[in-house]
């Protein structure tokens, strides 16, 4: 029977894949080459390397990320040695889509502003950018689009230069972390173009750390105010401190951890698994229903106020930040430990089509913003 090793904090991995071979679970980081010496099949997610190192002289036939980047996955030389692979491209785009309107919401409760009267610079506008920018035209912003693979590719939308896309009152990113090559994102963000940030720009990160080049930017909020949302870190889970402190939204690499997000990475590796080893699909992947999926609210305040309010219910992001400092003051060793468990217990979040608004006083323009937003409206 066949042998799979998956990350434990894969949802469903024991109920999902125990039909199709012997299940065993490990953290992300334990997974070694030793460990795959008698394995078939590895599924992880983003915090294991999947190369040579870990790979050379096992039997592996088979991977799966349950994520949508693909940057610690060495797909050359899964290809190289005919090893089968699978991705998770767009499993959590929604659940991406929601952290950045939660943060914003966050923010202009916190500073004051109208959301409406914002730009905003997407970088990125694949399968999470792309929802990013429906749900920020919804709201009312300027939006403006970069994405020279996209537009090079023949895609019809609008595109602009990044230095436009640095004007923006909000620039937020959502590229693969691509090394090298006419595309290349490794510091895409740096010390030569953070200066081109106006002061009181918004510059949000939910894609890969190294995207931005951290400590070029640390020295940038050193001289000007940039209200900083890191999601996301170079060198994660080793966090620059000094800039985790001086950021006004930090969070461990969760942006994309919704319960659909996850569970919807599962279902697409599991779907992947079966087609590869030619098995019928067994496993039917149940959402459990909420207990209280209906929220009575009345909008007795400007927008910006309500929406907050709103969001807070379902998703209180000022609770991840909190969480997430707790490292300052830690050594390396428990810095480790803490953003791991960050990740493997965190709190079940469930995106806003789960969710039905009852209010007696809503007026139709915030009635279609909810809509588009997936809320659903009683």
């Amino acid at each position: 029977m066949q042998k799979i090793i998956i990350d434990e904090n894969i949802l469903f991995a024991q109920e999902a894949f125990n039909h199709l071979g012997i299940v065993e679970t490990y953290p992300g980081r334990s997974i070694s080459n030793q460990l795959l010496k008698d394995a078939d099949i590895l599924i992880v997610r983003s915090i294991t390397k999947v190369d040579e190192n870990l790979l050379k002289d096992t039997n592996i036939k088979f991977v799966g990320t349950a994520t949508i980047g693909t940057d610690h996955i060495d797909l050359d030389y899964l290809k190289k040695n005919k090893i089968a692979f699978a991705d998770a491209s767009g499993c959590n785009a929604f659940s991406v889509a929601e952290y950045v309107v939660a943060s914003l919401f966050h923010l202009s409760a916190k500073f004051d502003f109208k959301i409406k009267d914002k730009s905003i610079g997407i970088v990125g506008t694949g399968n999470v950018g792309s929802k990013v920018a429906h749900f920020s035209e919804s709201l009312g912003m300027k939006v403006l689009l970069n994405d020279p693979p996209l537009e090079r590719s023949g895609d019809p939308r609008k595109f602009v230069s990044l230095s436009e896309i640095l004007k923006c009152d909000i620039i937020t990113l959502h590229t693969p972390l691509n090394k090298s090559g006419i595309d290349k994102t490794l510091h895409l963000i740096n010390k030569n173009n953070l200066t081109e940030l106006k002061e009181n720009t918004i510059l949000i990160n939910t894609s890969r750390g190294a995207v931005i080049n951290n400590n070029d930017l640390l020295e940038s909020i050193k001289r000007k105010r940039i209200i900083t949302v890191l999601d996301v870190w170079e060198n994660e889970p080793e966090v620059n401190l000094e800039l985790l402190e001086r950021t006004d939204i930090s969070t461990p690499h969760i942006a994309g951890y919704s319960y659909e997000g996850k569970a919807n990475g599962t279902i697409m590796i599991y779907d992947s698994l079966c087609k590869f080893l030619n098995v019928e699909k067994q496993y039917k992947f149940q959402f459990p229903e909420l207990n209280n999926p209906v929220i009575e609210i009345d909008f007795s305040e400007q927008f910006e106020d309500f929406m907050n309010k709103l969001i807070s219910e379902i998703y209180p992001i000022a609770d991840d930040d909190k969480r997430m400092r707790r490292i300052l003051g830690m050594s390396n060793s428990n810095i480790i430990n803490e953003f791991d468990n960050q990740r493997k217990y965190y709190p079940v979040r469930r995106e806003y089509n789960n969710y039905a608004i009852k209010s007696s006083n809503l007026n139709e323009k915030i009635k279609s913003v909810l809509t588009e937003l997936r809320f659903k409206i009683i």
